[in-house]
């Protein structure tokens, strides 16, 4: 049998391979951290917020050196028609102070810097190397991987596959059973130039505290959702497209975007901003139904590449579910060097340490809540007939009397076209999946 080169090979320089490879170093393992691109976050977008509080323990005190843009202390989910929109909004002034709760952050920036901390423990940080294929031995155990370098193998005890949504290694490796289309979203994104005190008047926030607003009702006929938050001197404007339904019509992402744009409860906020990047990436929209085994001989698989994502309408994460899984990978790939069983047994203490957190329990909770949100009666019947109840319980129409709720959420769930036991069986559902 031929010696592995190092302990530990981790694939991929996003959050969940950084943390990797933080934890294991720090462990004492001989450790390589492999990424394609010319520097870890050099391929990435981002349409959301970074939950960090993960890195407590990790990199304590780490909001005085991480590479924030601003701190979201306000919160809003939005419902639009074509013509009304609905905001629940939230704020508070305890998110601007530490522990913070989310923040908005460049990916390139924010993936360099963890990076960066994988390397101060002592991993060896590779780029510009693309992962194209397992080394097994006789036995079907991945020993290693080969790269797209000459003489590029390279063997360890322990791969980590942190290479993101499609994972060709955890595919490779014959452990995804569902790839279908239907699991998945395509997130597009724009990225706006704006004066910091133009976003700080428009969205009223001053300092460096900030907004992040998702939208349902923006998509048109492609089922998915849309989002708006701001960075320091930009603002971020996209939508998550479900690929079946954007497959099935002919208007592109870009063209969803500009009519959100256009919206009258979003041009104001919009308006002016100069373009500066546009970008597309795969989600892993589906939870807990699309997860693929991620524990076998000689290798974990975490972050995306799990489909560590949670798009819960209301929940919307997947920074701090990768930073966690790589956190936990770590440490069960340094559990097994050190015990000298690098199996699927031995590697155990992977899963498990996902089943005892927020990682599988958060995901298993809310395992019908992306099929929820992304249904046709939450996307296209429901912000309709929100917002109608909305507009006529604050419409004056005297000389009429007023109607009273109860006559007018019967009137609008009909003018809607939704059956009384749809609603109750949605209702039904969201209250299993949230409360």
């Amino acid at each position: 049998m031929t010696a592995p080169d190092v302990d530990v090979v981790v694939v991929g320089g996003g959050p969940a391979g950084a943390c990797a490879a933080m934890v294991a170093a720090r462990a004492g393992l001989d450790v390589v951290l492999l990424e394609r691109g010319p520097f870890p976050g050099s391929k990435n977008m981002y349409g959301g917020v970074v939950y960090p509080r993960i890195l407590d323990t990790l990199i304590p005190e780490w909001w005085l050196e991480a590479p924030v843009q601003r701190w979201v202390t306000r919160r809003s989910t939005m419902l639009l028609t074509e013509t009304q929109a609905v905001t629940i909004d939230f704020r508070t002034e305890a998110w601007g102070a530490p522990p913070y709760n989310g923040a908005t952050a460049y990916r390139p920036d924010w993936d360099h810097w963890l990076a960066g901390h994988a390397q101060a423990a002592g991993a060896q940080l590779i780029t510009d190397t693309t992962v194209i294929g397992l080394i097994r031995d006789e036995h079907g155990a991945v020993v290693g991987v080969r790269t797209d370098r000459p003489d590029g193998d390279l063997r360890a005890r322990v791969v980590i596959a942190c290479d993101g949504v499609n994972s060709f290694l955890a595919k490779e490796a014959g452990l995804y059973e569902h790839t279908d289309a239907k699991h998945y979203t395509l997130g597009v994104k724009e990225t706006l130039a704006l004066p910091k005190e133009t976003i700080d008047e428009r969205f009223a926030v001053r300092d460096r505290h900030g907004v992040d607003i998702e939208i349902i009702g923006a998509t048109g006929s492609v089922n998915g959702g849309g989002f708006l938050y701001t960075n320091l001197d930009t603002i971020a404007v996209g939508v998550v497209l479900k690929l079946p339904k954007l497959a099935a019509q002919a208007q592109r992402p870009e063209a969803i975007i500009a009519k959100m744009k256009q919206h009258p409860a979003i041009a104001p906020l919009v308006q002016g901003g100069e373009l500066k990047e546009y970008s597309a990436h795969l989600i892993p929209e589906a939870g807990l139904t699309m997860m693929p085994k991620m524990v076998m001989d000689g290798m974990l698989v975490a972050g995306d590449a799990a489909a560590l994502c949670l798009a819960a309408g209301i929940w919307l994460e997947g920074v701090n579910f990768a930073m966690a899984s790589g956190m936990y990978a770590g440490e069960a790939a340094a559990e097994a060097v050190r015990g000298g069983d690098v199996t699927a047994n031995g590697l155990q203490g992977y899963q498990r340490r996902l089943s005892d957190t927020f990682v599988l329990k958060d995901h298993r909770k809310l395992h019908r809540a992306p099929e929820l949100v992304l249904s046709d009666r939450v996307q296209h019947l429901y912000p309709g007939m929100v917002a109608n109840v909305v507009e006529r319980m604050f419409r004056v129409d005297n000389p009429e009397p007023k109607p009273g709720l109860r006559r007018i959420v019967t009137q609008e769930r009909q003018r809607a076209g939704v059956r009384r036991r749809d609603l109750l069986r949605d209702g039904w559902t969201g209250f299993r999946s949230f409360g």
